[in-house]
Formats: structure tokens, C-alpha cells, sequence
């Protein structure tokens, strides 16, 4: 299989860039858009939230729900409270994870991991301002987001995030905080320009970040960035536990090492 970089991935583009492209197609953007509306949402959808989150015409909306539909990609709430995203999905979802050359030979040395430290273990995925979890192997305690595959979170406050901020230049840094909304997940969530500086530096120095219930309360991870054939950051491990059962530097000391021998591994399978 080839090698995979999420850097490689084309970019859509501002809207003046897409109408000069001749091989851009408008309408598949637009149906994009109606998907995307459900990213953020707590319950179904109505129509007029779809048009407005998709930023189109209520009438032009239908026609779009209607044919996803159609296809499968989004369906009537159970309790006709809405429209919620389709059963179809997940077949993409399959595709993508099982034809992602990094997933497929991560996959066993994050097993053999979880085996070892028995705590939950994680693989991100870097997708420029956040981090998307590819796969995650669970512990004996858990939440209901800590068990998706597809959730994300910044890229600033999650450890696997701030691992791969300390392999990319100062200049590059820069560029993801000024472009990130430095709002807390938790009250623990470190927003503070400098103090985020100051934790990618040490993971620089570390070669590992630690966080500490910055996205779920209660929480303590390590992430070890895993680099591509450029050298590179290109996903993350995670390893969480719980702090009512470590202390940070007990944590730290018994899986770190064991975070980045995997992730070495990982980088020049």
C-alpha cells in the first residue's frame, strides 16, 4: 500500500477558487455542506436547522435531503423528530479505515499496547486544527464519546495533539493557534496562547505530551506523535487513565516509554 499523510489530502478551497476550478463540482459541495450540518448537533434536525447550518434556501435543501435520502445518507429520526444521518455513512466510515495504510499496520502493535498497560488506547489522526480519532481500544472505565471512532477534538489541548504541535516548526505553531478558537472542553482545558507554547515545548524536550483532564474530567493522557516517511506528523497515540488511580508522574513514568516504543514502530512499519 502506498504511504498516507494527511497534508496530501486537497483542500476545498475558498469560493471564489472553487468557481475558477473547471473540475470542481458545485453540487457535490453543497450536498457535502447538508451532511456536515449534522457535525455539531445534540438531536435530529429539522429542515430549516439543515438549511441554515448548510447556509441555503429551505426549498433548495429539500432537494438535497431528498436525494440523500434516496441514497441512504440521511434518514427520518425514528421519532420523526428530524432527519438524522444515514445508515450509509458507515459503510465510508468501514472503507476508509480499512484502506488506510497507517490504521491497518497501527492496528496490531496498538492491540499488543492496550494488552500491555490496560488502560485505553487511542490513535488520532491529524487533520490540521484537530485530531480525529481513528481507533480506540477501551479500558475498564469509559464515556460514550471516549468510545467513537470519527470524534475529535483541537489539536492545542489534546495530548496526542500538542506530541505532533512538537515536531512542526515554531512558524507552523504559530499558524494553528492563531487559526484555532481556544475555547475550553473542560475547565482544566489550558486556552492560554503562552502556557500552550510552553506544553509543546516540553513535549519537545519529553518526546511526549502529557494532559491532564483537559478533554474528559478526571482524565490523565500521554500522546506520542508517530511521523510519516518525511518525518513528519501525521497521527498520535494516546494512552488515558484515570487520576483517581495515578498520580502524573507514576502515570507518565510507566507509559511513556511503552507509548513511544509503539509509536517508533509504528513510523517505520
Amino acid at each position: 500500500m502506498t504511504s498516507w499523510s494527511p497534508r496530501a489530502r486537497p483542500k476545498a478551497g475558498t469560493p471564489d477558487e472553487q468557481a475558477r476550478d473547471p473540475l470542481f463540482v458545485r453540487s457535490i459541495a453543497r450536498a457535502a455542506d447538508v451532511m456536515a450540518a449534522f457535525h455539531k448537533c445534540d438531536a435530529p434536525l429539522t429542515l430549516a436547522e439543515i438549511a441554515a447550518a448548510a447556509g441555503m434556501g429551505k426549498s433548495t435543501a429539500q432537494r438535497f435531503v431528498h436525494t440523500l435520502r434516496q441514497l441512504g445518507y440521511i434518514e427520518r429520526d425514528p421519532t420523526d423528530r428530524g432527519f438524522v444521518p444515514g445508515l450509509r455513512l458507515l459503510d465510508h466510515s468501514l472503507d476508509y479505515l480499512r484502506l488506510n495504510p497507517l490504521v491497518e499496520r497501527a492496528t496490531p502493535i496498538l492491540l499488543e499496547l492496550r494488552r500491555n498497560v490496560r488502560e485505553r488506547v487511542d490513535l488520532s489522526l491529524l487533520d490540521d486544527l484537530r485530531v480525529v480519532y481513528a481507533a480506540r481500544n477501551q479500558s475498564k472505565r469509559e464515556t460514550f464519546f471516549a468510545t467513537l471512532v470519527g470524534h475529535s477534538v483541537p489539536t492545542f489541548c489534546a495530548s496526542g495533539g500538542r506530541a505532533m504541535l512538537a515536531l512542526l516548526s515554531d512558524a507552523e505553531v504559530e499558524d494553528i493557534l492563531a487559526r484555532s478558537d481556544l475555547k475550553p472542553i473542560t475547565v482544566k482545558t489550558i486556552t492560554d496562547p503562552d502556557a500552550i507554547r510552553e506544553k509543546v515545548r516540553e513535549a519537545r524536550e519529553l518526546g511526549y505530551a502529557l494532559a491532564l483532564e483537559e478533554v474528559v474530567p478526571g482524565e490523565i493522557a500521554i500522546g506520542v506523535a508517530i511521523t510519516g516517511p518525511d518525518g513528519r506528523p501525521v497521527a498520535a497515540i494516546h494512552v488515558a487513565g484515570s487520576l483517581s488511580e495515578w498520580q502524573p508522574e507514576d502515570f507518565a513514568q510507566r507509559f511513556a516509554p511503552l507509548a513511544q516504543s509503539a509509536a517508533r514502530a509504528i513510523s517505520r512499519a
